[in-house]
């Protein structure tokens, strides 16, 4: 059962993402080439792993793990960002399958996909725990579960949601890199390898694609130029030429299950 409140969140994700389908998949910086060579190095991926992309958006990472591992499946509840998926025809990949679903009541069996990854969900998630846990059970013993997302520093944790919220409603709160470790523990999930890196983004670009309020696009500005004197948010923000850059501080943690 999906109560209210998760239920409304949904809605939200799901308008949210049917808007940003087609910016999202074309923003290059979403496919993050480190990010991907770094969890296929970090997770040891393998021709011999059945792979779970969680909240997979529009198959940026499940193309990208598709080159080296078994199978991909990959889930998301927002119909437009898998029908926005031209990648797959793009490379000529016949080891992906995508599905439309919750990520929080996963349908499929214990112990399906020997590495389990999600990445750029948590922040969106009411309750990210009970996700892991779902990824977790769907993991095979001594198989790998992974989470990528960005990780505010705990001084500026609370500003940067502040400002996320503004510029996407679907955006619940961003975890202190801490906090993602500490709820790996919780769920029992032995942690093996983690990596830091920044993803430089231009603010107008990221904006656009983003469909904010109207009345808070101004507000939004206004912050990062603040950021750029006084480091509010923690996202290095910077001016390349008139145009403000920052970087989002993005983790990925990879553990085994037991």
């Amino acid at each position: 059962m999906v109560d209210n409140d998760s239920q409304y969140h949904n809605n939200l994700i799901i308008d949210q993402f049917t808007k940003q389908a087609i910016p999202f998949t074309q923003n290059a910086a979403h496919s993050a080439e480190y990010a991907v060579k770094r969890l296929t190095t970090l997770s040891d991926v393998s021709k011999k792993d059945p792979v779970l992309d969680v909240a997979c958006g529009s198959g940026l990472l499940s193309c990208e793990l598709a080159r080296v591992a078994h199978h991909i499946t990959g889930i998301d509840i927002t119909p437009a960002m898998i029908e926005a998926n031209l990648l797959k025809e793009e490379k000529n990949l016949n080891n992906i399958k995508y599905e439309i679903g919750d990520v929080s009541h996963l349908p499929y069996d214990d112990a399906s996909f020997s590495l389990v990854v999600t990445r750029y969900s948590f922040h969106h998630l009411v309750d990210p725990s009970s996700v892991l846990s779902e990824m977790k059970r769907v993991c095979m013993r001594k198989g790998r579960v992974v989470v990528i997302d960005v990780t505010p520093a705990s001084a500026n944790v609370g500003m940067y949601n502040y400002i996320e919220n503004l510029r996407d409603p679907s955006h619940i709160k961003a975890l202190t890199f801490a906090e993602l470790q500490e709820m790996f523990k919780e769920i029992g999930l032995t942690i093996i390898n983690t990596d830091f890196f920044k993803i430089e983004m231009d603010l107008k670009r990221l904006v656009q694609a983003s469909f904010p309020n109207t009345e808070d696009i101004n507000k939004i500005r206004q912050l990062f130029i603040e950021d750029v004197q006084n480091n509010i948010l923690g996202v290095n923000s910077h001016y390349v030429g008139t145009e403000i850059h920052f970087t989002f501080p993005t983790s990925m943690i990879i553990a085994q299950k037991s």
